[in-house]
């Protein structure tokens, strides 16, 4: 039988197996999507610390998944680039798919639909603490993550493999979880996935609309994971002075919500 730390990496493996690229069809910024052949859902068999972060995490995951295709190979892994003993970057994974060599960094978020924030469909979609955004994310994918593999310093991983950055593809394997205005007409997605969608948000001061509700607050390695049911469930009135000390904090948690129907949904609270 698993514990509880090994059940809730499944759970991590298997919601990060569940969850959609944000973009399928068109590149975005001329970003173009790796996807992962087979995306079954099976038993993730690596070792994760227990204090790994989510972003960590997930690149472990991916690992697992590409080990599976026997069509790829990883060449180079979490590799930091130097210069001179100081770290200029860190280039996720170069693999190769069947004889083609690509460069591949890996992405997952969590982004909120902000109507007031920028004028595309890109920029409405924020982080939870308004302290990222997508267009920051993808900007940066642009401008500084992809063109390390051309910086001089990369030279001496890329020989070290016998491979020139002339003949390596580069992809990024970007996956996030969507959230909406609660009570909001759903916006119509035309650039990305709208099958991202994964719950709401709402402000501290509309809670009070949820006080027939059950709560759980997941540690944020655990915001990967499908709602799971069985779980110690708050009431509005104990859920209600854990949530104040966040947004106290200006920090927006990530809850699970069970509404005395019987469904559930994920709801960011923002203190924003």
């Amino acid at each position: 039988m698993l514990d509880l730390n090994s059940k809730n990496i499944q759970l991590q493996f298997e919601g990060f197996c569940n969850t959609p690229s944000l973009w399928n069809n068109a590149d975005i910024f001329d970003l173009q999507q790796f996807h992962i052949k087979n995306n079954s859902t099976s038993i993730f068999e690596g070792e994760i610390p227990k204090y790994l972060r989510l972003g960590k995490r997930v690149e472990r995951f991916v690992a697992h998944q590409l080990k599976q295709d026997i069509t790829i190979s990883i060449l180079a892994e979490n590799v930091q680039i130097q210069q001179e003993k100081i770290t200029v970057g860190e280039i996720d994974f170069i693999i190769k798919e069947n004889q083609t060599p690509i460069h591949l960094e890996i992405v997952y978020k969590f982004y909120l639909y902000d109507e007031t924030t920028g004028k595309t469909e890109i920029e409405h979609f924020i982080g939870p603490n308004k302290r990222d955004s997508l267009l920051q994310k993808l900007t940066k994918l642009q401008q500084q993550q992809l063109p390390l593999l051309y910086n001089t310093n990369t030279k001496k991983l890329l020989n070290k493999l016998n491979l020139n950055s002339t003949e390596i593809v580069q992809k990024v394997l970007f996956k996030a979880q969507l959230f909406l205005p609660y009570n909001c007409k759903t916006p119509e997605l035309k650039q990305l996935n709208s099958d991202c969608i994964k719950g709401y948000f709402i402000s501290f001061v509309e809670l009070s609309n949820f006080s027939k509700c059950k709560f759980y607050i997941p540690e944020k390695v655990n915001w990967l994971q499908e709602i799971q049911t069985q779980v110690h469930w708050l009431t509005f009135e104990s859920f209600l002075p854990k949530a104040s000390i966040y947004i106290e904090q200006k920090t927006s948690p990530l809850c699970w919500v069970k509404q005395p129907n019987g469904e559930v949904l994920k709801i960011f609270i923002v203190w924003w």
